[in-house]
């Protein structure tokens, strides 16, 4: 672990169990972040779905099939919450992101500060804020699908789930596939309560195989909701062109 993860672990104890979270990402390919913020905050940003100056787009997921659903693009600047999580977490992110690439033998390697990344996405066109708001209903879903919005993806992001299952709504899980070479497709769940948050991975992972690391194909989606209304944030680190 570097100095910047132990600082990260120091300052910020919603940040603390990173040699957990680091091992949980190399195994599975994703990681949970529990309690990563508090009901309040939970709250506080769900009341933001209604406030349309904090939004650059309204996208109806069935109207490109997407599957069934709402999400809301913030625009700049963000909610501070957002914008402290998306720096906090992309500065703890990314010596996991320079080693996955390392592994994978894939050139691109990211600066270890949010500022300087988006700098390059902005150099590249990609100047549109890419962190969400998501909300469903019954019966709404969310299809399997990788966030690749331009030249220049971050290899992970974060869910935060701002709604309680079982209370606020039923079904609704978390859910991630990956296709490694020559094998079927395997589907996991992810266990998530109000609060907490879900590092995954948005396009690929390596994975150490007999003869040395490969990748894998990662999708991510959401099942059905049986009832109620789920929210979630999503924090995406590259911007969108």
């Amino acid at each position: 672990m570097d100095t910047l993860d132990l600082c990260i672990m120091r300052d910020n104890p919603r940040l603390a169990d990173t040699p957990r979270l680091m091992r949980e990402l190399d195994a599975q390919g994703w990681g949970l972040l529990p309690g990563l913020i508090s009901a309040e905050d939970c709250a506080d940003l769900k009341n933001l779905w209604a406030a349309d100056p904090a939004f650059r787009s309204h996208i109806h997921m069935a109207r490109h099939g997407f599957g069934k659903g709402e999400y809301k693009y913030f625009t700049y600047p963000l909610p501070p919450l957002i914008s402290t999580l998306r720096h906090e977490l992309y500065e703890m992110l990314a010596p996991v992101a320079n080693r996955w690439n390392a592994y994978m033998d894939i050139a691109t390697r990211y600066p270890l500060r949010l500022d300087e990344f988006l700098a390059r996405c902005h150099d590249a066109g990609q100047g549109r804020p890419t962190p969400l708001l998501l909300r469903y209903h019954d019966g709404d879903y969310n299809c399997l699908h990788q966030d690749l919005y331009g030249e220049h993806v971050f290899p992970l992001q974060v869910v935060v789930l701002l709604s309680e299952p079982d209370e606020d709504f039923t079904g609704g899980e978390l859910v991630l596939t990956e296709q490694r070479p020559r094998m079927q497709s395997r589907a996991e769940v992810v266990p998530l309560h109000r609060g907490d948050g879900a590092v995954i991975a948005v396009h690929h992972r390596p994975v150490r195989g007999a003869r040395g690391p490969y990748r894998v194909t990662m999708r991510h989606g959401v099942s059905p909701i049986r009832s109620g209304e789920r929210f979630a944030a999503g924090i995406i680190f590259h911007d969108a062109a």
